[in-house]
């Protein structure tokens, strides 16, 4: 039974629970909470993640390509028309990818995921043939560990050499608004090369794993309308970043987005797509800090661990310990 004392826009919200969808003026009228009206809308959005999609979803990356990339996002130090000071190098060697991989499927992660900066592959180069034999590598020793990449952009004859490995999830953010992401995020290309790239996977029946960042300068209603795009494009996981402003990037002043913003937002991305894995990426220790328990009870039901491309995480063992308190607040116990 619902509470009568409810905010009558959150009273509306339950709908989903029973399998319909928000619209997205009611969207709009939830993002508007204030104040005691947000942890209710938390509430709702534990309820639907446990009912609709109460998988764990915990992943690793390793960044074996880094820096030189020649796209402009404002927010990424890895860019070259940027000033931010990181470690550079070409693609790791087949070895150290093979050790990477192992580690993280000795410290009992399911997912390990390969990222290397740059616009992506439209041809099969010898860094991307590679790549392709160091995933042969791990999947012939670590069978059961699954082989995620973000690799950028792709064409038919790379995205079916990935298919052909059958790779569990493909990354590729759209990372705010398509419509203003030419404005918010880069200008050396396009979103809907993006979206090429995540029909082109889906074609391959490869899972895609697409979301974005919070706190580049967009306002709720843009993050509303990508929760929305990504309903749309029928993804299976989307990570949610928080920005982490980094030295010698443009937004490395950007004040970013408030706890009760970015919490309303993670609540509408699940009460948006309920049955979607919604995943906790960058930002979860640095910028929520305390918070970080919050924003895994609205909604979320997956992070990455073991840290990110050139920001800092934390270690896995510390969060197996804190996954394990999550469980106490789920159905899943």
């Amino acid at each position: 039974m619902i509470d009568a004392k409810l905010n009558p826009f959150i009273h509306q919200a339950y709908c989903v629970l029973d399998g319909e969808s928000i619209s997205r003026e009611l969207a709009t009228d939830l993002a508007q909470l204030e104040g005691p009206d947000i942890l209710d809308l938390v509430s709702l959005a534990n309820k639907v993640r446990d009912k609709f999609c109460d998988e764990e979803h915990i992943c690793t990356i390793l960044n074996a390509k880094s820096g030189q990339c020649s796209e402009n996002c404002k927010f990424c130090a890895q860019s070259s028309h940027h000033e931010a000071e990181i470690d550079e190098y070409s693609l790791l060697d087949s070895k150290e990818i093979v050790d990477k991989a192992r580690f993280a499927a000795e410290n009992g992660v399911r997912s390990f995921g390969i990222v290397t900066s740059g616009l992506g592959f439209p041809k099969a180069n010898d860094v991307f043939k590679s790549i392709l034999e160091a995933i042969d590598t791990i999947k012939k020793e670590f069978p059961d560990l699954g082989i995620c990449a973000s690799l950028g952009m792709l064409s038919e004859e790379t995205a079916g050499e990935l298919a052909k490995r059958n790779i569990k999830h493909y990354n590729i953010n759209l990372q705010t608004n398509p419509e203003r992401y030419n404005e918010l995020i880069a200008t050396t290309h396009d979103v809907n090369d993006r979206i090429k790239t995540i029909k082109l996977l889906q074609q391959h029946s490869i899972g895609v794993c697409t979301g974005g960042i919070i706190g580049v300068g967009e306002t709720m209603e843009d993050r509303i309308s990508l929760a929305f795009s990504l309903k749309e494009l029928n993804v299976d996981v989307i990570p949610l970043n928080v920005l982490v402003p980094i030295d010698g990037t443009p937004l490395e002043n950007s004040s970013g987005a408030t706890i009760a913003e970015i919490t309303k937002t993670f609540a509408l991305f699940r009460l948006i797509n309920p049955t979607k894995v919604i995943k906790f990426a960058a930002g979860r220790e640095t910028i929520m800090k305390d918070f970080q328990g919050l924003l895994m009870l609205t909604g979320a039901n997956g992070y990455l661990t073991g840290g990110y491309l050139t920001t800092r995480g934390r270690n896995i063992s510390d969060d197996e310990v804190f996954q394990n308190q999550l469980n106490h607040f789920s159905s899943k116990k």
